[in-house]
């Protein structure tokens, strides 16, 4: 069985074993990469996975960092066309939000970041993989259970965790070493990804603290009303205002347009899988506005029974994938069905953007199920007479005037 360890003074001796660390660039991840070197005689490769969070300049500063810290070899992996195709297209085919309010911008990320890790372990041969989380959040056991159940022999270093380390401790300790970045304590934590982006900071750690302006990545720039139009085809977004775009593209595409009026932002609240309530601000411009405008599309090309079956299993899947269980089989079974009910979702979507707000104003299906050939809601019906009417309900009340009849509880 697979357990987080401290590796001990044994390893001292030996011949250098290989650790590959999950590194971010931040001072968690930097701290751990002399620490493990210098107290725990490893031989240290850094890996960082892109699913959308940092350009290439971003990604070139990390790598700089992480060798003037002392690792062996830096690698970045690009796996921002994976993430999409394997999971954010679901959460686009369900409609996720979950507590209704948050897309699963940064928990939906983990596993894939998880992965690409794990596979970088195998190619380096190492016997150790480490990460910098805490052991007060959910991303811990998101990246521990994927070697947890893929590749157990595996051990699985995390110092901040184990050492229960305070910030100040990690910057005394790189100090020490000779290293002096600047450490300034940001007031905010913010993680930025494809789906969206994530902002902590002293206000959400109670349930009324409110964020100020600034405490968001993107700050309002337009102030103005714009209308767009995001086009379908069977549920995937492909084209913004006519241009035809990868799914990725137009995500990013989106952002950068929909971010410049503040829109998007929310406080999500919801339980954690280590068993507390946590509370998170996020920005997530695309996400919100791509699910609502496919939300709509469906309404006018799913069925009824399509639309309420949907509602109920892209619930557990938003939930099984925020809650680590991505390996689960029963998420392939679900996508299977996601997918066939994207057949006929094809169509053009007309979204209005205004400061800190969009409204979806109507869409222009391919398949629309309220055709006019039917009938008018309100005005005309083409399919069925007054008389049939009358007789539908006759037997649709039949039931509970019977039920009526013998118990009288009106």
């Amino acid at each position: 069985m697979l357990t987080s360890v401290c590796v001990g003074e044994k390893l001292k001796s030996k011949m250098k074993e290989k650790v590959v660390l999950a590194f971010s660039g931040g001072l968690d991840t930097s701290f751990c990469v002399p620490y493990l070197i210098n107290e725990k005689g490893m031989e240290v490769h850094t890996v960082v996975v892109n699913t959308g969070g940092f350009s290439a300049e971003e990604s070139h500063r990390i790598e700089e960092r992480a060798l003037a810290l002392g690792a062996t070899t830096h690698t970045c992996i690009d796996a921002v066309e994976d993430y999409y195709n394997r999971g954010v297209k679901y959460l686009i085919f369900g409609n996720v939000l979950k507590n209704n309010t948050y897309p699963l911008s940064v928990s939906s990320e983990r596993f894939f970041q998880a992965m690409e890790v794990l596979n970088h372990v195998k190619k380096v041969g190492a016997k150790f993989v480490a990460h910098g989380s805490t052991g007060a959040g959910n991303d811990q056991i998101r990246f521990d259970i994927v070697f947890e159940i893929l590749a157990p022999d595996v051990q699985i270093i995390a110092p901040v965790r184990e050492l229960s380390l305070t910030r100040q401790y990690e910057i005394d300790y790189l100090k020490s070493k000779g290293f002096e970045f600047s450490w300034e304590k940001s007031k905010y934590s913010i993680n930025q990804g494809l789906w969206g982006t994530s902002v902590g900071g002293v206000e959400t750690l109670t349930s009324a603290g409110v964020l100020p302006e600034e405490a968001y990545p993107s700050q309002v720039a337009n102030r103005g009303v714009e209308r767009i139009t995001i086009g379908f085809e069977k549920g995937e977004p492909v084209s913004l205002n006519g241009e035809t775009l990868s799914p990725v593209e137009l995500i990013t595409k989106l952002h950068k347009v929909a971010s410049q009026y503040g829109i998007g932002r929310d406080v999500h609240v919801g339980d954690t899988i280590i068993g507390t309530k946590g509370r998170v601000a996020f920005e997530a411009p695309s996400p919100l506005i791509i699910v609502k405008s496919h939300h709509l599309l469906e309404k006018h090309t799913l069925t009824k029974q399509q639309l309420y079956w949907k509602e109920q299993l892209s619930g557990w899947y938003g939930q099984l994938m925020h809650e680590a269980q991505f390996l689960e089989p029963v998420m392939r079974n679900i996508e299977v069905f996601l997918d066939d009910t994207q057949k006929y979702v094809t169509g053009e979507v007309e979204v209005e953007l205004r400061p800190y707000h969009f409204s979806v104003l109507g869409c222009k299906p391919e398949y629309d199920l309220m055709s006019s050939k039917f009938g008018e809601y309100g005005e005309t019906n083409k399919s069925f007479s007054g008389q049939d009417v009358i007789g539908f309900t006759k037997v649709t009340a039949n039931p509970l005037k019977i039920y009526y009849s013998i118990h009288d509880e009106k």
